[in-house]
């Protein structure tokens, strides 16, 4: 079993930053990649960003190219996501997702799901 707790959620000005941390225990040697995923109230959960955990490989979803960055931390066994210049849109419960294979790491099909946090972004 792999266990996963998010942090650094908050309530932040469109235009600001803020860093989402994702604490992994357990099982962590079992982890090929780790993902994050948004809801918003009233849609569906979407995919946000991945990293593959040995390559540093990574992928976004088209609108936070360029905006948000998502890394890991061996020494803490923690990936945490850097949000710049965040917008309206972004406001959502941000999930941190961790699979134990490399394959579609955009979709959710990920096996170990954090319990969430907010990120709300006033206009």
């Amino acid at each position: 079993q792999v266990h996963l707790v998010e942090s650094g959620g908050g309530l932040v000005q469109a235009g600001g930053s803020l860093t989402l941390s994702c604490q992994a225990s357990g099982r962590i040697a079992s982890i090929l990649a780790m993902g994050w995923f948004r809801q918003a109230p009233g849609k569906e959960r979407e995919f946000v960003a991945a990293i593959a955990w040995n390559s540093r490989g990574s992928a976004y979803t088209d609108s936070v190219t360029g905006r948000f960055t998502i890394s890991i931390d061996d020494a803490d066994s923690a990936v945490h996501l850097q949000m710049n210049d965040l917008k309206p849109e972004d406001t959502a419960i941000y999930y941190c997702a961790a699979r134990n294979d490399l394959a579609f790491l955009n979709s959710p099909d990920y096996g170990f799901w954090g319990r969430g946090t907010q990120v709300t972004v006033s206009s």
